[in-house]
């Protein structure tokens, strides 16, 4: 039993980890402005310690005198310590971005909103795995520059911060070769629209969500592209690749979405770029294609020469223009149906003799 309550606790904990609150933070600016006012006095504070110090050394004063100087020399010191003690709960934020922040390794809070705020001076930004190896990077670099380390190269890099951004950002994965329902190769590239919702579960859920979410996005993209087919012939109702874009969009973009809930991200928008057949295959399919139009137009045109000479018996027998025997009909619906399903244009030929 005890070991049970134990496990309960063990993932409540886990649990609690990941769900997103709001860290406790004040205005910064009256701080800033403290901390400006703080360090003029401070100065003024070792000037005229200093002075009086300067003054005791040349002519023997009282000890009250030097007690004073060391006194606002102390404070001086004291004023400092007290400024780089806050001076690191400052933290500026612009819109659309946030700070998930740890108080000796336990999760403090998420920091959102654009502005100047002043939180907790022992709270540390933390972000993914792949920032935090950015920025260790950038050290490792600054480090063996200001060494003066042989071979060092300085390259311009662009600043690697901790924030999360949580802006609406593309994730553009490069084409795949999947195989189709019909076990057709097709080459097939997806554009994903994501944002970050939960910057607690984003930075402790996974390792790196950015990552995460490109592993997942080719994922579900094979698995929905084996369910169905690249092209359906004629007219039916089953779905496919190309002919039910909007349809495989909805269910791609649900497809994925169920995989990142985990990782605090939410998928806006998840659609295909590109969709084509392999090289290999391409040609071929080609061919089918052109077969597949060229029976569909010809039945199509079989069709309608059809309503066409059933049409033109129809009226002369009824407008009694001619009164023709079966071989005769028969005789007429095969000359026409020749006109008017050929290939070229019918060649006129004038019988003057008898039709019989």
């Amino acid at each position: 039993m005890e070991t049970n309550n134990t496990a309960a606790t063990a993932i409540q904990n886990e649990i609690s980890q990941t769900e997103e609150k709001k860290a406790p933070a004040a205005p910064g600016m009256p701080l800033l402005i403290l901390a400006i006012v703080l360090a003029a006095l401070s100065v003024f504070a070792l000037v005229k310690g200093a002075s009086i110090m300067n003054a005791n050394a040349f002519a023997r004063t009282d000890a009250v005198s030097s007690q004073t100087g060391a006194v606002l020399i102390a404070v001086f010191c004291v004023i400092w310590a007290f400024i780089c003690f806050i001076m690191p709960g400052l933290r500026i934020l612009k819109p659309n971005e946030a700070f998930v922040l740890t108080i000796f390794g336990k999760y403090y809070g998420s920091l959102k909103g654009a502005g100047f705020y002043f939180v907790n001076p022992f709270a540390v930004a933390t972000g993914p795995r792949g920032q935090e190896q950015a920025i260790a990077a950038q050290k490792r670099a600054a480090w063996q520059i200001a060494a003066g380390a042989s071979g060092a190269q300085q390259q311009k890099t662009q600043p690697v911060s901790r924030k999360i951004s949580l802006k609406a950002m593309t994730l553009n994965n490069e084409k795949q070769k999947i195989n189709d329902l019909m076990g057709n190769p097709i080459e097939i590239g997806i554009v994903v629209i994501w944002r970050v919702v939960n910057t607690a579960k984003a930075v402790f859920s996974v390792d790196d969500y950015e990552a995460f979410l490109s592993t997942q996005c080719d994922s579900a993209l094979r698995n929905i592209v084996r369910l169905y087919p690249y092209d359906v012939p004629g007219e039916e109702d089953e779905l496919s690749l190309r002919g039910s874009s909007q349809e495989i969009s909805e269910k791609l973009k649900a497809a994925i979405q169920e995989k990142l809930d985990v990782a605090g991200i939410e998928i806006m928008e998840a659609r295909i770029t590109h969709l084509a057949y392999s090289p290999e295959i391409a040609a071929a399919m080609l061919q089918r294609q052109q077969a597949s139009a060229i029976v569909d137009a010809r039945t199509l045109i079989v069709k309608g020469a059809v309503g066409m000479v059933e049409q033109a018996l129809r009226e002369l027998s009824d407008n009694g223009i001619v009164d023709l025997d079966e071989e005769r009909k028969a005789a007429m619906v095969s000359n026409l149906l020749v006109v008017l399903c050929g290939n070229k244009d019918a060649q006129p030929i004038v019988n003057s003799g008898s039709l019989y």
